[in-house]
């Protein structure tokens, strides 16, 4: 099987080509800099040719009978399957992923295609009771039109996959801007599978180009009947009143600050276990990564001790090397914000107990502990292979903090009495919580969401299928009906 070519090119209306907007975007690998590929950037004009070409073919595929749709799904997953080499290859030099990191991707990214070929037999409408003699009232579920999506770069070929194959599947077009970090992963590479397992000409495209450029316009563009955004907060505030003034639909997967709790029963190496993984999985750049650590006071040094020790053992470096767990961050720009988040959680108070360096784009594996509520490393969200450890007395306390930033995304509680577990996950404003596990899940079946900050919408499951449509009522007459005049 031939590797995929032209995966530096636009992909509009069935066709590869350059962009027209005249500025060009290096791919970089950030681990050792060194170019990619080289895309010519697209522009306005190509997001409008985009669109439109998205609007003409929708129609056609939203009649497409549900068994083809289901079957190129399928097909998407199998050829997926058998290229499995080749993407994990991208996605360790194009983002930094370690070989279990892109393992987990690729494994995740089939699982998706799988469930969304389940959605083309799940447009279920409904019969409902009528108030007037003789009517009959049906609803329908149909596909919304066209649906844009704008990927990140952190797990791109998931991340995207999740919305642009359930939007396929129910019958949408699609738009996507995929992140300048990740063209390939998280946009052609997507393209070129389907366009290999049979998705016709128009229905799916894809635009490169600089979000100064062409961000707000396809955001704005009045063809795009949903917004699926999955990034930062502040981003995600702007493309939400850009897409509520046109009265888009929106499901925006936004920041997170993810608290790991440790009540006083709980099993001290198991949440060891878990917070190694949580943190420093694809060097914490992931949004439900474990971002803060609350632990009794009780436990506090032995979970300190077994916890660093562990970090220090964590194996740094190259991804591409089979033994790394910690590689690089996306670009240089974000090994200065996050050394400089520790150096300001330092000055508030806070300890290094080990790590707090880095080598090239490469953050080492650190730890901080004395991290109080006010504190930097406390409030912001890291991004980065950097975790803080704080204190509490109580249960009440250890919920109070839990809930003490602007953020709602995900989170994990440790005990043995599962009942208290469950009482007290309740009380966690965040849209997902697992006991006795760590922050970072996602499967295809269940909502993925987030409260207050952390984005709005869920995806996954019966969820995303209705995000990613809309109903219609239809009533007929079936004897004649009296008006009063």
């Amino acid at each position: 099987m031939e590797a995929y070519t032209n995966l530096n090119k636009q992909y509009i209306a069935g066709e590869w080509t350059d962009g027209t907007e005249g500025h060009t975007l290096e791919n970089l690998n950030p681990f050792d800099d060194t170019v990619l590929n080289t895309f010519q950037g697209a522009g306005t004009d190509d997001v409008d040719k985009a669109f439109n070409a998205a609007k003409d073919a929708a129609k056609a595929w939203r009649d497409t009978p549900p068994t083809e749709r289901q079957q190129i799904m399928l097909k998407a997953a199998s050829l997926l399957q058998d290229r499995k080499d080749e993407v994990m290859e991208w996605l360790m030099k194009e983002v930094g992923s370690t070989s279990l990191k892109a393992e987990i991707e690729h494994t995740q990214t089939c699982n998706m295609l799988l469930e969304a070929a389940s959605f083309p037999m799940r447009m279920q409408g409904y019969t409902i009771p009528s108030f007037t003699p003789g009517k009959q009232s049906l609803v329908y579920r149909k596909a919304l039109g066209v649906v844009a999506m704008i990927s990140p770069w952190n797990f791109p070929l998931y991340l995207s996959m999740r919305t642009v194959a359930p939007a396929l599947a129910v019958g949408n077009g699609v738009v996507m801007k995929p992140a300048s970090q990740s063209p390939v992963t998280g946009g052609t590479f997507i393209a070129r599978l389907f366009e290999e397992a049979g998705v016709p000409r128009g229905v799916l495209n894809v635009v490169v180009g600089k979000s100064s450029i062409i961000g707000d316009y396809v955001v704005a563009h009045p063809v795009s009947n949903l917004i699926s955004f999955t990034g930062s907060t502040p981003v995600g505030k702007g493309i939400g009143k850009l897409g509520g003034e046109g009265l888009k639909k929106l499901a925006l997967e936004l920041g997170g600050n993810n608290p790991l709790v440790v009540l006083e029963d709980a099993d001290v190496a198991h949440a060891v276990d878990a917070a190694i993984f949580g943190r420093f999985m694809h060097q914490g750049q992931i949004c439900m990564s474990t971002n803060r650590i609350l632990i009794h006071e009780k436990l506090h040094d032995a979970f300190l001790e077994q916890f660093v020790a562990r970090a220090k053992a964590l194996p740094y470096g190259d991804p591409a090397k089979a033994e790394t767990v910690v590689g690089p961050l996306i670009d240089n720009k974000a090994v200065k914000r996050v050394l400089d988040l520790i150096d300001r959680a330092v000055k508030a108070g806070a300890k290094i107990e080990t790590g707090g360096e880095a080598t090239g784009n490469v953050v080492h594996p650190t730890v901080l502990s004395g991290v109080t509520k006010d504190n930097p490393l406390f409030q912001e969200e890291v991004f980065g292979p950097v975790v803080g450890l704080t204190t509490f007395k109580s249960d009440q306390e250890a919920i109070d903090l839990a809930n003490a930033t602007e953020y709602g995304l995900s989170s994990a509680l440790h005990t043995k009495d599962l009942q208290k577990g469950l009482r007290l996950a309740r009380q966690i404003e965040a849209g997902m919580v697992h006991i006795n596990d760590q922050s970072v899940n996602d499967e295809m079946n269940t909502p993925f969401g987030g409260e207050k900050n952390s984005g709005i919408g869920r995806f996954g499951g019966q969820w995303i299928l209705e995000e990613l449509t809309t109903l219609q009522w239809v009533s007929y007459q079936d004897e004649f009906r009296e008006y009063p005049f």
